[in-house]
């Protein structure tokens, strides 16, 4: 083999790992992503997020884990039961890094009443800005 067919050898073998690796690492579709009832997209603006904050902290097994804590205050007039929010990472372009789906609340959450949350996330990529994701009411279910 001369050294003219090597190279397009290798190229192509290198386009051929990097359009693998893009196909594994992308981001994964939600299976079971309902989108909002209109019930749920009117009850939005009830569902409220407040001292919102980001710390890093490390596991016991060494890992560095995100966590997202703040609390959620239902000023609506109806019980929730149950509440998932995506938590969308982006990096330094703005780009989507990661898209997760996650429960916020668990349990029914009364009308007037505020409860503690807190989203650990162990699996950010390393592309990731260090920001503050965007956090977005994904699901709504009453009782």
């Amino acid at each position: 083999m001369n050294s003219k067919t090597a190279i397009y050898v290798l190229a192509a073998a290198l386009f051929v790992g990097g359009a693998l690796a893009w196909f594994i690492s992308r981001p994964k579709p939600m299976a079971n992503a309902t989108p909002l009832t209109s019930d749920a997209k009117a009850y939005v603006r009830n569902l409220k997020l407040a001292d919102v904050s980001m710390k890093a902290t490390e596991s016991y097994v060494g890992q560095m884990v995100t966590e997202i804590e703040g609390k959620i205050t239902n000023a609506g007039d109806r019980n929730v039961t149950q509440a998932e929010v995506n938590c969308i990472f982006y990096n330094v372009y703005g780009e989507v890094v990661l898209r997760e789906r996650v429960p916020i609340v668990k349990g029914v959450l009364q009308p007037g009443e505020t409860r503690n949350f807190r989203l650990p996330f162990d699996d950010i990529p390393a592309s990731w800005n260090n920001q503050m994701p965007q956090l977005v009411i994904a699901r709504i279910e009453f009782s």
